[in-house]
């Protein structure tokens, strides 16, 4: 790559040393494999005033939106896993800008591990297939926002980030709720024919009006009651950006395009992806005899990879927001947007499809009599999509969206304006580690694409079934005395339980992939799942396989290897769920080989999850989602190489994207039942198709069954 991969201007924030905070244009650069800023445009020879090297030990992480001095922008965080003293912090004005250079960034970084890491013939040194110790292991480099600098520093640039420190522990009120909303950089996934028929017997439609058209929930004898989920969809003729920024504003433009608003104000920000809001509704369903309708909830937002936004809601209560006199206290079972492209018009404007569902308990008499009140209602709610349509048709060109949220700004806006990003170039195409894991296949039937099937089948069952996949040679053993703390359970009805699902109903990439990616079922996997244990200490529990008495050395006495996956959840109590696969050596040469003696640069580009939510609400099966995610992009990964096993510790709390997923989930755990696959990516002919390394189901988990881990050594 020769002259700048991307250039332009950005933001720094933050406190010097003295205590007076900061907030500064700077001008990034993005070289071959080098990140710099500078105060102005640099010309040649030019000394930036930091500098931060692109390797494969990099990470970009999104933090959402922030306010700083009366701006609300969008911050990125470029962090380097072995030194996280060793990071840059950035931010943009608008959504559109901070996506383009976390595009960039992680290109660079594929890039990186494509050169360093893919080459079919490498082979790894012996050096790298030591044990990892480290006592000293800090609870997640996410959580300190201090910067190294590798170039000539300049002091109001780098005080702060030796002092910011963003912790995972954020309070409402007595409840720690955001201890939980940590996890794995969930993305939209199509779903398929099988999982679009589905849909259908659980979504009806009931009207067309306003161009838009209603699906009601259809519900179960189990499911059944007073109020029913119901969702509009529609096409608006806007970028997603542009909608998402309308969207997320709760100033007095919202009066403009939703006819359910009457005011709304900010909580508390939880984090840039989280916040708590309160909202009086304007329903016009017999308003002398009805009281109004108000909110408390919880809205979490993100950003998917393929542009598509997700924004979802779900009531909460709070101490400092008390139901106002006069107004009956509304709740939302879950509710939200997604914002989805679709192909462009042939002169270039944007279109795209937007769906919005609401689950809502009005309370209060007229909601309890009179059913004609809450469809009513719902249906005005639901119109807020023709709203965004006709807003976005009757608009300037040259009408500027509000900021999310609107806060006042100092000075004018000549002075906040910022200039665009300049001399863009694009990067050359390459396969990327985790750019590949969509199912390329669309469905025009908006509802197919919102909504999963309640069971686990994802999968079509006909897919590539002429081609076969080579199973390794059964092998006979003894695995009883290989158990955990939590108990094996039935697939279906289990409870406080694993078991393990079928693997068919993962896709994976199929011989032909590099060809016509496509997909076919994962077949049966590598090594076998024996046990899983789940424990709580006060502290992160890292390196489990190590203790005394654990599975991994109890298997090792047999002969045998394991490779377990430590997927931590921190928290005021930190949880540990750890899952053994154990199998005989890996066949030299062997992708699985390669993975268990590679160095962490080729793991964290290849190491993949596959998750799926099979029994759960709407909200919770929209925020995990069922898209493949590298684990070594989205989250910190530790790995331990012992002479019989390989742990790989997922620190669940170094990803601030996925804050508020947790946060949404963790209130209905018992109910779940979540799947996971993980398998190591095939990037090259010789190591397609994919393989399961293994897959587990965990049903309606307790908490309060975690027990102590045993003893370090």
């Amino acid at each position: 790559m020769t002259g700048p991969t991307m250039e332009g201007w950005m933001v720094r924030y933050g406190r010097r040393k003295i205590g007076r905070s900061y907030f500064h244009k700077r001008y990034f650069v993005l070289e071959s494999l080098i990140l710099a800023y500078y105060k102005r445009q640099p010309s040649a020879n030019e000394v930036p005033i930091k500098t931060l090297p692109i390797d494969g030990n990099c990470r970009v992480e999104d933090r959402g939106l922030e306010t700083h001095h009366g701006h609300t922008v969008y911050v990125l965080s470029v962090i380097n896993k072995k030194e996280p003293s060793h990071r840059i912090t950035m931010a943009a004005f608008n959504v559109q800008d901070a996506s383009a250079w976390k595009e960039a960034l992680e290109q660079v970084i594929d890039q990186y591990l494509n050169l360093h890491t893919t080459n079919g013939s490498m082979t790894f040194p012996p050096s790298v297939c030591k044990t990892q110790e480290d006592p000293d292991r800090d609870a997640s480099s996410s959580d300190h926002d201090s910067q190294g600098n590798s170039g000539k520093s300049q002091p109001d640039d780098d005080d702060d980030d030796k002092k910011q420190n963003h912790h995972r522990n954020r309070t409402v009120g007595n409840e720690s709720i955001e201890d939980w909303s940590r996890g794995i950089d969930p993305r939209w996934s199509n779903l398929n024919a099988d999982a679009a028929a589905s849909a259908r017997r659980h979504w009806h439609l009931v009207r067309c009006q306003n161009g838009l058209r209603f699906f009601e929930e259809v519900q179960d004898g189990v499911q059944a009651g007073r109020c029913k989920g119901m969702k509009a969809v529609g096409v608006v003729e806007a970028s997603c950006a542009d909608i998402f920024e309308l969207i997320m504003g709760i100033d007095e433009t919202r009066y403009e395009w939703d006819c359910s608003f009457h005011e709304a104000r900010l909580v508390q920000e939880v984090d840039g992806h989280t916040t708590i809001l309160y909202q009086r509704l304007q329903l016009d369903f017999l308003p002398m005899f009805l009281w109004p309708r108000d909110l408390c909830y919880l809205r979490y937002w993100r950003r998917n990879d393929d542009g598509s936004y997700v924004i979802l809601f779900r009531s909460k209560e709070h101490p400092s927001c008390p139901p106002e006199p006069g107004c009956v206290r509304a709740h939302i079972e879950s509710g939200g947007f997604t914002i989805s492209p679709l192909k462009s018009h042939p002169n270039g404007d944007p279109r795209a499809r937007v769906q919005q569902l609401v689950h809502i308990d009005l309370k209060g008499w007229g909601a309890n009599y009179l059913p004609l009140c809450h469809y009513h209602s719902v249906i005005q709610i639901l119109n807020s999509v023709a709203g965004l349509r006709e807003w976005f048709a009757q608009r300037d060109g040259n009408c500027s969206l509000p900021s999310v949220p609107r806060i006042p700004k100092l000075g004018t806006a000549k002075t906040r304006k910022r200039s665009a990003l300049q001399n863009v170039a694009s990067l050359p195409e390459m396969p990327s580690a985790g750019q590949s894991n969509y199912d390329e296949s669309e469905y025009d039937d908006d509802d197919m694409q919102f909504y999963a099937d309640s069971e686990p089948n994802f999968i079509s069952k006909n897919l590539n079934a002429t081609e076969s996949v080579s199973e390794p040679p059964p092998v006979s053993l003894d695995l009883s005395m290989l158990s955990g703390n939590l108990g094996k359970g039935d697939l279906d009805n289990g409870k406080n339980c694993w078991s393990i699902p079928d693997c068919n109903n993962f896709r994976v990439r199929s011989k032909h992939f590099l060809i016509d990616r496509s997909k076919t079922a994962a077949g049966e996997p590598l090594m076998q799942l024996v046990a899983v244990d789940w424990f709580k200490d006060i502290k992160r529990i890292d390196h489990v396989a190590k203790r005394k008495g654990c599975v991994a050395q109890v298997a090792g006495e047999m002969g045998l290897f394991t490779v377990a996956f430590n997927v931590q959840v921190p928290a005021a109590s930190h949880y540990s769920m750890i899952f053994y696969f154990v199998a005989p050596k890996a066949p030299q040469g062997s992708l699985l080989q390669r993975f268990v003696d590679g160095d962490d640069n080729f793991r964290n580009s290849r190491l993949k999850l596959i998750p799926s939510v099979p029994q759960g609400s709407w909200i919770v099966r929209q925020s995990v989602g069922t898209t493949p995610c590298i684990l070594g992009k989205a989250v910190d990964c530790t790995y331990y190489r012992g002479s019989n096993y390989l742990e790989v510790d997922i620190d669940i709390g170094s990803s601030t994207v996925a804050n508020g997923v947790l946060g949404l989930v963790f209130g209905v755990v018992s109910a779940l039942v979540v799947d996971m696959a993980f398998l190591i990516q095939g990037n090259g002919m010789e190591e397609l198709p994919e393989r399961l390394i293994g897959a587990v189901r965990v049903s309606r988990l307790s908490l309060a069954s975690a027990t102590t881990p045993p003893e370090a050594d």
